[in-house]
């Protein structure tokens, strides 16, 4: 069978034993998704050739990287779209756990436009141990989430659904840093495409876990990285949120997101870039609606001239 979705990651190493678990529950939830899914997973860290084995996805070891060693966002889309002619692909975050939910929606918001980027919000669960994947465990995992879940805050996404024909070029983000996130909701906006939240139709479970994997075990935010991927994404004005959506997609419907309070204001700030693209208006306009932060960037970029 043709391929509908291709589904593709860069998993940490299997070496730690929890993140291990969840990453393998994880995989094991998107081959679940049937015939109509491929699963590509990019990358020779330790024990990915191993578990794409086990499970029935396809490996590719060669992924191009950063001088830290950190693999391109750029290369992996490129080869995930090389490997069949799906009409829609996904990034997802390799400790995500996907429910049927996630096929249909991305199908249905197909048929609905030709060009979008659906994102939404996670459920946030305390897994540790590995997940039976028995007759039924759909259904016991929306019932635990219900039970011990709690719906993440609307900020960032663990998951970037997408028709083949968009994000056929990209800047050369480091994955796992912050910063690339939201330069595809911009791009998404800016491009004119519809950037939907998917979060009342599509079910994802994000399994908790902490930041061994990074230095300090701590968030990346403030990585050296993270701000190299945000001057690639052109700046800090690029920096989109998921207040940013436009369209919202609930009950097999795509309905226009109302933007009342803030999000009216939040609209009319953007409008320079996503209506008339201009990034000295954009600027402008940044400083009449949060003149305190435009001065402490401008005296920070002072700064760093000086050096």
């Amino acid at each position: 069978m043709k391929p509908t979705l291709t589904l593709f990651t860069s998993p940490k190493p299997f070496v730690n034993e929890h993140i291990a678990i969840i990453q393998r529950n994880a995989i094991h939830s998107w081959v679940e998704l049937g015939e109509e899914v491929q699963v590509v997973l990019l990358g020779n860290e330790s024990g990915v050739a191993e578990v794409a084995h086990e499970l029935g996805a396809i490996y590719q070891p060669e992924v191009a990287r950063n001088s830290s060693g950190t693999p391109l966002l750029s290369d992996m889309f490129r080869q995930a779209a090389a490997q069949n002619d799906s009409p829609l692909l996904a990034f997802v975050n390799a400790d995500i756990l996907l429910l049927p939910d996630f096929l249909t929606g991305a199908k249905r918001m197909l048929e609905l436009s030709d060009r979008f980027l659906a994102v939404g919000q996670r459920w946030d669960l305390e897994v540790t141990e590995p997940l039976d994947f028995s007759t039924g465990w759909q259904q016991r995992l929306r019932s635990d989430c219900e039970q011990r879940g709690n719906l993440h805050k609307p900020m960032g996404s663990d998951y970037f659904i997408y028709p083949r024909q968009c994000f056929l070029q990209i800047p050369d983000f480091a994955i796992g840093r912050s910063g690339w996130d939201n330069w595809m909701l911009y791009e998404a906006r800016q491009q004119g495409w519809k950037l939907i939240d998917a979060t009342a139709s599509i079910c994802i479970v994000h399994q908790n876990h902490d930041y061994s994997h990074l230095s300090g075990n701590r968030p990346h935010y403030h990585s050296p990285e993270s701000e190299e991927n945000v001057r690639l994404a052109g700046g800090r004005r690029h920096i989109f949120l998921l207040q940013d959506v436009n369209w919202r997609f609930q009950e097999d419907r795509l309905a226009r997101v109302s933007k009342t309070g803030p999000d009216f204001w939040r609209e009319v700030e953007i409008f320079p870039l996503v209506g008339l693209h201009s990034e000295s208006l954009a600027n402008f306009f940044y400083f009449l609606f949060h003149p305190r932060k435009a001065y402490n960037e401008w005296r920070k970029s002072l700064k760093q001239k000086e050096k």
